[in-house]
């Protein structure tokens, strides 16, 4: 049978967030709301493409279409790689440890896990804050009729870039000590993240604004 995530009905997938089983876990439905903000962003598009007041715009919405439709896909794998990535992890960790050399195979299997596991989020915030690049960009363009979608789609894609961030950063200290990926990752969540609060504010501010 297959149990891909993204295959399930939403409320087994609901459901299965509710157990005690960590997997699938917060990094998984941050992806999840990330594609959600990509496929709210493609509606917004579509309920404004070939109107007459949308003429000039057309390139532009086009071209966000486009970034949608790839940026949903990418967090929809996304979203079943972080589950396969903590799954690597506990089973790894499960490995048995009773020789010096299970033990030293169990050490490397767990960093090669745990590198995934970090990956995986890390990844899903800068596929998110490319959702949030194009909330920005339609929500000045789209359908008013539909600028609460767009509003709705540039709260989801910050949330799941500051949930990824989250998952990002509790497995960092699982690294080994000398991992580069430690020091990299840091980086990349100060830059990706160092001026969230103030889009959030601007594209809240946009969304109103047209809201009237």
């Amino acid at each position: 049978m297959d149990d891909r995530l993204t295959n399930l009905p939403v409320r087994e997938l609901i459901e299965r967030l509710a157990t005690s089983d960590p997997i699938p876990g917060g990094g998984s439905a941050a992806a999840l709301a990330g594609a959600m903000a990509a496929a709210l962003v493609h509606m917004v598009v579509a309920l404004t493409a070939g109107r007459p007041a949308a003429a000039d715009d057309e390139p532009a919405l086009d071209a966000i279409a486009a970034e949608a439709i790839s940026a949903q896909s990418d967090l929809l794998r996304l979203a079943e790689l972080d589950a396969a990535a903590y799954d690597g992890v506990v089973r790894a960790r499960r490995l048995p440890r009773g020789t010096e050399r299970e033990r030293e195979s169990r050490h490397v299997q767990v960093a090669a896990a745990t590198r995934e596991a970090t990956t995986a989020p890390l990844e899903t915030v800068r596929r998110a804050a490319d959702v949030l690049d194009l909330a920005e960009r339609v929500t000045p363009i789209g359908n008013p009729n539909a600028v609460s979608d767009a509003g709705v789609a540039a709260l989801l894609a910050s949330a799941a870039m500051r949930g990824a961030a989250l998952n990002v950063r509790i497995n960092l200290p699982h690294l080994p000590a000398d991992d580069p990926l430690r020091a990299e990752a840091v980086a990349a969540l100060d830059d990706l993240l160092a001026s969230l609060e103030q889009r959030e504010a601007a594209v809240r501010h946009a969304t109103e604004s047209r809201l009237g």
